[in-house]
């Protein structure tokens, strides 16, 4: 008995101390992986500011997302923004004792061991926390047995004090932010947007299932890519909430048959959605901008990585609006037109002037100018192989207006079928603020780049002639009503040629006109006469202070609008009329914030007076006419528009710009046509002019926004200066005879 004694004794003994050995061996284990000895471990301060690719968002003034600049698709949330069915699906899915545990579930170690041993995630024993430890500090790809042992310890130490610092809340919210969600998709706003254009707390039953299915392995249960398994797996998740009484045995019968909507699903990019040639602008802009702007630890800040909010002055309305109307006059109409137009010509769609030599070269620079030539390039693929390749047939999509369509085409070819689409650009500007609410860069992103309200210079036609009819109006010497000859007037040149322009018809040739009816009807004659009578270098000047910063030549031909001008310049310049002579320069952005919500820059508009008040009221009476009985008439006798508008039309010696800039007390809104090449271009001016380009956009603009009442944009008149006008502006009170200002006139009869 004593040796049976001795001998039990001596092997409880042995069991404590291999217990007690092992529990020492493990805590010393946890102890030497917490501080780091076995590799990485996130500090306290890394948990409790865990650092993820944010992308940075930029926001309409009605607070509508325009789009996103990222690496990672990526936005928070607050666990309060947060559907109940969200939650109630992910933890009935992946942990359903998430709100009992601190981290990790024992009761589900063995089968994590079995996870472990067999190299696959179907243990089914990592908790939320766990699976957040993950998201935050990723694991390397297949490590071997036991560093994958020495993972898992690692996400366990994490996931503990990842409970210690967060509640519960708090620690569904940060995972709902790190998770991926396929089609460039991260964190759980972003994909409830992609998905449904829901935000996280619309979220229905069904939606929230099918999204925290996806969690699985997005790309294979991705609606868009395989419908069927992401509805077996809607199911499963459902079957879940079922079995844990988040829902009841009706609720799951029910949602189980129903499809997954994908009406509102769009893949999030860069080329895709609203105001995309402005969110390109932008992108260049805020690059340069966090050149000079630092973050607190005093790096630069990254508008791919740190999540800033960018609040425009963009409405997403009249967006809208502004693009409805281009895709309307050009996609439905004037495009038919030009192919119409052109249909059987030789040499289509170039000029009949140029030779086959000048084609040869116009296609050879825009061959060289391609996407493809470049990317070919910079692979040291010789000269003449590139040459060969663009003449070789391939499989393409290419553009229409009805839609992208797939054929085959060689590159040269797709580059001439190019030429013949007419391009626009739109941008609408509240005066008294120089906001821009509308800004149309071009017809379609994705195939034509190139950016026709900043960067596109375009000899700007008859726009021109208010800065020449404004120094008049200045001056005090004329008014509206003043009475001028309309008679040709020559001008000098150093080469010793004399230059006479031309009116554009014979109308009233030879007559006595008044300043308002010239410009309604954009008399040349009488444009001349004005700068013979002041100079270039005076129209220059004024030009320069109502905003115009491109080359303007001091010569007289600018009388016509020779010079190469951005819409952009051109629009801001005529907010210069309707806020009393004051250039406010258009700006795009009023402020932007950090991720948490502070403000970093603030933006104010430069302000300087161009001219006075009375001048501003003088031109606004001027270029009313335009609309009222000259080359803008169309707005009232087929658009209907019935309240004050001034404007004024341009078109280009060959028809090849296309001009409407119009003018409301409350919305200035420049609009221009015209094909890539200025060789490309209607041949006769009945097509080829402003009011037939440009006009009727800026017409359907203008209806739509009169008619959604919550713009609020009023249609009443001009505000009249403060102070009386020093001249008279209704013409059928001067008498006859009399100076330049002192003329009979019938108004009526302008």
């Amino acid at each position: 008995m004593k040796g049976k004694s001795f001998e039990s004794h001596f092997f409880v003994k042995r069991f404590w101390l291999i217990y007690s050995a092992s529990v020492t061996v493990i805590l010393l284990l946890f102890l030497l992986i917490s501080i780091g000895l076995f590799g990485f471990m996130p500090s306290f301060e890394e948990l409790e500011n865990p650092r993820s690719n944010l992308a940075s968002e930029v926001y309409s003034s009605d607070n509508v997302l325009l789009g996103k600049y990222y690496i990672e698709n990526r936005s928070n949330v607050h666990y309060s923004e947060l559907s109940p069915n969200l939650i109630n699906a992910l933890i009935a899915t992946e942990d359903i004792r998430f709100r009992e545990h601190s981290g990790v579930d024992l009761k589900a170690i063995p089968r994590v061991f079995f996870g472990v041993l067999t190299f696959s995630n179907k243990g089914g024993g990592s908790t939320i926390t766990q699976q957040l430890a993950k998201n935050l500090f990723p694991r390397e790809e297949n490590p071997f047995f036991l560093k994958m042992v020495l993972i898992k310890l690692k996400e366990w130490i994490t996931a503990v004090r990842l409970e210690k610092n967060y509640t519960k809340e708090e620690i569904i919210a940060m995972y709902f932010n790190t998770v991926s969600f396929g089609s460039n998709t991260y964190g759980i706003k972003t994909a409830a947007k992609t998905y449904f254009n829901k935000t996280p707390g619309q979220l229905n039953i069904e939606e929230s299932a099918m999204l925290v299915g996806m969690l699985k392995a997005p790309s294979m249960y991705n609606p868009a890519r395989n419908y069927n398994r992401a509805m077996n797996r809607r199911t499963v998740v459902l079957n879940q909430m079922r079995k844990y009484d988040f829902i009841n045995r009706e609720q799951f019968d029910s949602l189980k048959a129903i499809p997954i909507n994908m009406k509102d699903f769009q893949a999030q990019d860069h080329i895709s959605g609203s105001a995309t040639y402005f969110r390109e602008y932008l992108r260049g802009f805020l690059n340069d901008w966090v050149k000079d702007h630092k973050k607190p630890d005093g790096t630069v800040y990254n508008i791919y990585k740190d999540g800033l909010r960018i609040y425009t002055t963009i409405n997403s309305k009249m967006q809208l609006y502004a693009e409805e109307a281009v895709k309307t006059h050009l996609g439905s109409d004037l495009q038919n037109q030009f192919f119409n137009h052109w249909k059987g010509v030789k040499n289509a769609p170039f000029d009949r002037n140029l030779t086959q030599a000048d084609i040869d070269k116009i296609m050879s620079q825009s061959v060289h100018r391609s996407a493809r030539y470049i990317n070919m390039k910079k692979q040291n693929i010789s000269e003449e192989e590139i040459m060969k390749s663009f003449r070789k047939k391939v499989k393409m999509r290419v553009f229409t207006w009805k839609g992208e369509k797939d054929t085959l085409m060689t590159p040269y070819d797709s580059i001439r079928y190019y030429k013949f689409f007419l391009l626009a650009g739109l941008m609408s500007v509240e005066p008294q603020t120089g906001y821009v609410r509308a800004y149309v860069g071009g017809i379609n992103y994705k195939y034509f780049q190139y950016d026709h309200v900043m960067f596109s210079k375009r000899q700007v036609g008859s726009t021109f002639k208010p800065f020449l009819y404004t120094l008049a109006m200045q001056e005090g010497e004329f008014s509206p009503c003043t009475m001028v000859p309309n008679v040709p007037v020559s001008f000098p040149m150093e080469d010793g040629t004399v230059w006479t322009p031309q009116n554009a018809d014979k109308d009233r040739e030879g007559e006595m006109v008044t300043l308002k009816w010239a410009l309604a009807n954009s008399v040349n004659f009488v444009s001349a006469y004005l700068m013979k009578r002041y100079s270039p270098q005076a129209v220059v000047q004024i030009a320069r202070k109502m905003g115009l910063t491109s080359d303007i030549p001091a010569v007289p031909s600018i009388c016509l609008g020779t010079p190469d001008l951005t819409l952009y310049e051109m629009t801001g310049a005529m907010c210069c009329f309707p806020n009393k002579g004051v250039y406010i320069e258009p700006i795009f952005i009023t402020k932007i914030e950090d991720k948490n919500g502070n403000i970093i820059e603030s933006f104010i508009p430069k302000k300087n007076e161009a001219f006075n008040e009375q001048t501003a009221f003088l031109m606004l009476s001027l270029m009313k006419g335009v609309v009222e009985s000259g080359t803008g008439a169309r707005i009232r006798y087929k658009y209907k528009l019935e309240n004050p508008i001034a404007g004024k039309t341009g078109t280009t010696q060959n028809n090849s710009d296309g001009w409407f800039m119009g003018i409301t007390p409350n919305l200035v809104t420049g609009v221009w046509v015209g094909c890539e090449d200025r060789s490309v271009h209607f041949r006769t001016i009945v097509l080829g002019q402003g009011a037939t380009m440009a006009l009727p956009i800026w017409a359907l603009y203008m209806q739509k926004v009169y008619a959604d009442k919550s713009l609020n944009v009023p249609m009443g008149d001009f505000e009249k200066p403060e102070n009386p006008l020093s001249v008279e502006i209704d013409c059928s009170k001067y008498k006859q005879p009399g100076n330049l200002n002192n003329n009979l006139i019938n108004e009526e009869k302008y």
